[in-house]
């Protein structure tokens, strides 16, 4: 779900006509706010908490996260090296994380960089995985552009992640397997996208779902290059015993997600925190179930762990389902609450034709398949991960292009 085109010029991080940033404590109205640091330290320590048997299992293991450096990466990457801080005298969990780099590496990874169980191979996933990687054991594949600004911008670019990028990490395991050197797991990030705008009967929306969607439509290079990178996954696990794990995200928000990405919750904190008005290009109707990252990548390592190979998981929250009005009253309530936000709702409409475009009008899944199978659990409510979401944005307003 996106809003608007938006200009991907850098922000200085304070802002005359906006409110200051918070990259450390600061007080606001009279109390202590929370800075970005604080949110993410919250956070890790969540994750590593739900994670407890999992990170075990994967201890003295080797991970690969492709696409390490975008927003799911942001906590699947730290988690993993912060469980290895709280475990020290267990075997840690050694890192490599591949990713084109395009933009440069971001400064949190930068700032991991000293870390020695945590290395970064520059690669283009579109290409043959490098002979610098190695052996691993479980396999992240995350490497795609999801938000649908930038994938309709680039969808050649967009299916050749997708599909290109699968089959060679699919095409590794099974040489590894063939080596004597199989791996223990990998996870392949499909996406809600492709039950496409599901009929009123099937939502909530279980994994058996078929789908309602368009293969030609402005949002086909992403759907469908999703569908079919289920279809491989599916049969390598039949064919060659590989064992892929498919995790279908259900709307992802929070820390990570770039301010510049063109979803709404990005979108609306950045004028938030700018003071500026919010221009809503659509009537608000639509509704969504929105789930905090740092529950969704819980959901996620437990699908690569203890997922059924072939299988496939939705990794969301069931409720509340919210409309984008209910959204924007949310958000607006927690600036006007945390910073005196005294911004008003426009409604225009927007000159891209193609803007609504197959864009569902519900989606909003049934996780009892993760909870029964993984014991995914989400616990952070859609108040507190929008609170925890505005305050990292108030410290993270500089981002290049999403």
């Amino acid at each position: 779900m996106h809003r608007s085109k938006k200009s991907c010029t850098r922000r200085k991080p304070e802002l005359s006509h906006g409110f200051p940033a918070i990259a450390k404590k600061v007080i606001m109205k009279g109390r202590t706010l929370e800075s970005a640091n604080d949110i993410v330290a919250g956070d890790l320590n969540l994750i590593c908490d739900v994670l407890k048997l999992e990170f075990q299992e994967m201890s003295g293991k080797r991970l690969m996260i492709a696409g390490g450096a975008g927003f799911l990466g942001y906590y699947l990457v730290q988690s993993a090296l912060h469980w290895n801080r709280r475990n020290d005298k267990a075997r840690p969990i050694k890192l490599s994380v591949l990713d084109n780099f395009i933009r440069g590496i971001p400064a949190w990874l930068t700032a991991l960089e000293g870390d020695g169980n945590l290395r970064l191979l520059r690669h283009d996933v579109t290409q043959p995985l490098p002979d610098a990687l190695g052996d691993v054991d479980y396999i992240i594949h995350a490497a795609s552009i999801a938000s649908p600004i930038y994938y309709r911008k680039h969808p050649i670019e967009t299916m050749d992640a997708n599909i290109n990028g699968l089959r060679y990490m699919l095409d590794y395991s099974v040489v590894q397997q063939k080596k004597g050197r199989p791996i223990a797991g990998m996870l392949f990030y499909s996406s809600s996208e492709i039950y496409g705008d599901p009929t009123p009967e099937n939502i909530p929306t279980p994994e058996t779902y078929r789908g309602n969607v368009s293969c030609t439509g402005p949002r086909a290079c992403y759907d469908e290059s999703k569908r079919y990178g289920e279809t491989l996954c599916v049969n390598f696990a039949a064919q060659h015993g590989i064992p892929i794990k498919v995790a279908r995200p259900f709307n992802n928000y929070g820390p990570g997600l770039k301010i510049t990405d063109g979803r709404v919750i990005p979108d609306f904190c950045r004028n938030i925190l700018e003071g500026q008005d919010i221009v809503m290009l659509s009537d608000g109707l639509a509704k969504r179930t929105f789930c905090y990252v740092a529950d969704a990548v819980a959901g996620y390592y437990k699908v690569l762990v203890s997922g059924r190979s072939g299988e496939a998981y939705n990794v969301g929250v069931e409720t509340p389902e919210i409309s984008v009005v209910e959204l924007v009253d949310m958000l607006t309530a927690l600036g006007s609450e945390l910073f005196g936000y005294r911004g008003k709702v426009v409604r225009k409409t927007s000159t891209d034709k193609e803007y609504l475009v197959d864009n569902p009008n519900r989606r909003c899944p049934i996780i009892t398949k993760a909870r029964t199978e993984l014991g995914y659990d989400p616990k952070v409510t859609i108040e507190e991960g929008l609170r925890r979401s505005v305050l990292w944005y108030a410290g993270n307003r500089q981002a290049s292009e999403a």
